[in-house]
């Protein structure tokens, strides 16, 4: 670049090779190949409903620790708690409990309300863990302080031993033995466990389980003693047997004393209602025609009444049916299929198709059109006549209801008078008969139930209808904890657990990980996909020419060659929605790549608040672009060589106070324009998009941008306001590249981790 050449020369008035041009055209382009090759697979993302098991299995892969740490972690877990639980033993008992007792005399409404109610078996289950029962169990197992203290004695060892292991007859029988037996009723209070804390100890360990579609049901305990729990169980289980027993003697006995008294005062309240009826039916002059007749006029009333509830339901739908017709609405489907509407509808629609098909042929003065046209009008004014007598009907049945409707109210009026007049005069007599039928069926029904008492009561009531089918007897295995199946809820708790967080950390990370995200939450087309580079330096990778690293930006630089159709743009803009991205390294590598190819490239930095391409490329200088643009250097000053003949480069040079003002003057643009007349390829490193001016700046005056997204990194929002800013800006932005990306990481396996390791192995002969 020559002094000759700067910005103001007269040489320098045609602007038919600026890098960038300010019409419309500079936005970015929403008809060409890249939008079409995006719209290609827009088939795929557009239903939202669809579920995609595929990206739901990159992410259990991609966060795949977690999982197993989770899982590993509850497992974990639920061993230990496993082995810090207590042994716990369960005896069971069954027991058969029948609806209905068996009766000694058939009686009917002896024994049978009870067993015939639908509730009854669940009542037997709840009494069955009631605390009268435990009550009764605790008094006569007479559990004393030592059981108590033997039930919680067990250490943390004898428990992680006994999940371990199963326990053998011989320990079983120990615990028996171990277990005090029973003491004597003579026993003094201080010797015996406080009965509140018996009943619980009692009540704790006790279940109810009804076998379904059965009369039995089995009756567990559970504690840390084998023996102790054999014997609560069958202790609840004669326990029961015994209270139904006296359940019943005691209401046999109280039900015949309350049954005598209730019997004399019914007597007494039947024969005083008797007294009263016989006198005031003397009195009026009443006589009673039967139970429950009616006079003549109640009758006709009730009849009456109906017929008008008849007629005031036809004389609404008449009503709705006319509302709706009178309205100008649709006549009822009813109307019209009692008429020939429809199949006069049914003529004109084919009249009309006829006179359209032949409209195409003939003019609507032809004989022929002109006949179908009068067909037409007479079937349209047949359709009237219809219509209209259609709503005639409708009209007149209207009428006729509503008329029914006034006679039958004016009917009853006058009957209800009438029977208004006669019921008067009844209304004493049936309160007076009502009462004493009423009276006389308590008193019949209490009778008949105080004989049937007596007469089960002299039978001995019968046989108990609770019996006991298996009695307990001491266990000789564990029934929980269960080693096994803890893990396995663990496991499959942990799997849950550990799934559902990584789906919920996936969600919550708002980043662009993959290049799916790029072109859907972007609208962009992926130029190139650039691997992180674990452990390798980006200066060996760049120095192996068979790296996927080499091969991923090879790629790019091809990708750009069809990135416009006037191939790679003249000047090309590296920037990133944010800082420390990669875009500093990707412009110094597309230029090298770009010299490969023979090109003359003119590499500048223009970040000029925190430039690192100095960095990259391991040289300073103390004049710049920033000298550059202030005039206090000329473009031969700035222009620094480098290792490749081909390649220059113009540093940022010293940090201005002012860089956005440097970059708006008139001096870029003058020299950029004769950058893109001496070199054959002019690449910008640009500083971010976000926060400053300078990249739209840039943007505005080069031919194109390339936007460069850190994977895992930058987040959606900010990569969208960065787009948003470009386009402010009238920015051409032709793609976006991907840096710092592991497939493996992403849980995308080999669809992008092997795309640039194809042929680096060579094969082995014959292969």
């Amino acid at each position: 670049m020559q002094d000759d050449k700067l910005p103001g020369h007269p040489a320098d008035d045609s602007r038919s090779n600026l890098p960038v041009r300010r019409e419309g055209a500079q936005l970015p382009a929403t008809t060409d190949g890249r939008t079409l090759a995006l719209d290609l697979f827009d088939d795929k993302r557009g239903d939202d409903d669809e579920i995609d098991l595929l990206a739901y299995w990159r992410i259990l892969v991609k966060r795949r620790w977690l999982v197993l740490g989770v899982l590993g972690a509850v497992v974990a877990l639920a061993l230990i708690a496993t082995l810090m639980m207590p042994p716990v033993y369960r005896a069971s008992a069954t027991l058969q409990i029948d609806r209905e007792s068996v009766q000694v005399m058939n009686i009917e409404g002896v024994g049978n309300a009870e067993g015939s109610a639908p509730d009854f078996l669940q009542t037997q289950y709840e009494l069955l863990k009631s605390r009268s029962l435990a009550e009764r169990v605790a008094n006569e197992l007479q559990i004393d302080a030592a059981t108590v203290d033997h039930l919680g004695s067990t250490t943390w060892w004898k428990r992680a031993t006994g999940a371990l292991r199963p326990e053998s007859k011989a320990d079983a029988a120990a615990d028996a033995e171990a277990l005090p037996e029973p003491i004597d009723e003579n026993t003094g209070s201080d010797e015996l466990a406080n009965l509140g804390q018996a009943v619980g100890i009692v009540r704790g360990g006790l279940t109810v389980e009804p076998v379904r579609n059965s009369r039995l049901v089995r009756v567990h305990y559970d504690s840390t003693l084998p023996a102790f729990s054999a014997r609560v169980v069958n202790a609840v289980a004669d326990g029961f047997i015994a209270s139904a027993i006296e359940r019943k003697f005691d209401a046999s006995s109280y039900a015949s004393k309350y049954l005598e008294e209730q019997l004399a005062l019914a007597k007494g309240r039947l024969e005083e209602s008797e007294r009263a009826l016989v006198a005031f039916a003397t009195k009026e002059n009443i006589v009673a025609s039967g139970e429950g007749s009616q006079s003549l006029e109640s009758q006709n009333l009730g009849a009456l009444n109906a017929a008008l509830a008849s007629a005031q339901d036809d004389r609404i739908r008449a009503q709705a049916a006319w509302s709706q017709v009178s309205g100008g609405g649709a006549l009822p489907a009813a109307a019209i299929g009692t008429s020939i509407l429809n199949t006069l509808q049914q003529q004109r629609a084919t009249l009309n198709a006829q006179y359209q098909q032949q409209l195409q042929t003939y003019k609507p003065e032809y004989p022929s059109m002109q006949a179908l046209k009068g067909q037409i009008d007479e079937v349209d004014r047949q359709i009237g006549q219809e219509r209209a007598s259609v709503r005639g009907s409708i009209k007149a049945e209207y009428d006729a209801a509503q008329a029914r409707e006034t006679m039958l109210v004016a009917q009853l009026n006058s009957l209800r008078t009438k029977t208004l007049d006669v019921d008067s005069r009844s209304i004493d007599y049936n309160i007076l008969r009502r009462e004493v039928d009423t009276n006389r069926q308590l008193y019949d029904g209490l009778l008949q139930r105080y004989k049937e008492i007596g007469v089960a009561g002299g039978a001995g009531v019968g046989a108990n209808n609770i019996s006991i089918v298996d009695r307990a007897i001491v266990p000789t295995g564990r029934f929980k904890p269960s080693l096994s199946k803890n893990l396995a809820i663990g496991l499959l708790l942990g799997l849950m657990l550990g799934v559902l967080l990584a789906f919920v950390l996936e969600f919550l990370d708002d980043t662009l990980k993959s290049p799916e995200d790029i072109e859907q939450h972007l609208r962009l087309a992926v130029l190139g996909i650039i691997p992180n580079l674990r452990k390798q330096s980006v200066a060996a990778a760049m120095g192996d020419p068979r790296s996927a690293f080499s091969e991923a930006y090879r790629s790019v630089r091809t990708a750009l060659q069809f990135s416009t159709d006037r191939g790679v743009p003249k000047v090309l803009l590296v920037t990133s929605p944010s800082a420390s991205e990669g875009k500093s390294t990707t412009a110094h590598t597309l230029a090298r790549n770009f010299t490969q190819l023979g090109k003359r490239v003119l590499l500048i930095e223009a970040d000029l608040r925190n430039p690192s391409l100095h960095k990259v490329l391991g040289v300073r200088s103390e004049t710049g672009l920033s000298s550059l643009l202030a005039g206090a250097a000329s473009a031969s000053e700035v222009v620094m060589d480098t290792d490749d003949e081909r390649l220059k480069v113009i540093l940022a040079g010293p940090l201005p106070p002012n860089p956005a003002e440097l970059l708006s003057g008139s001096r870029l643009l003058s020299m950029l324009t004769v950058a893109a007349e001496t070199y054959d390829q002019v690449i910008i490193d640009g500083p971010p998009v976000l926060g400053i001016a300078d990249a739209p700046i840039l943007s505005n005056v080069v031919s194109g941008t390339l936007l460069v997204v850190q994977a895992g990194e930058t987040r959606i929002k900010t990569a969208q306001a960065a787009l948003k800013r470009l386009a402010a800006a009238r920015a051409r932005v032709i793609g976006g590249l991907l840096t710092h990306y592991d497939a493996k990481v992403a849980g995308y396996g080999y669809d992008y981790a092997s795309y640039y390791s194809y042929g680096t192995t060579p094969k082995l002969a014959g292969k």
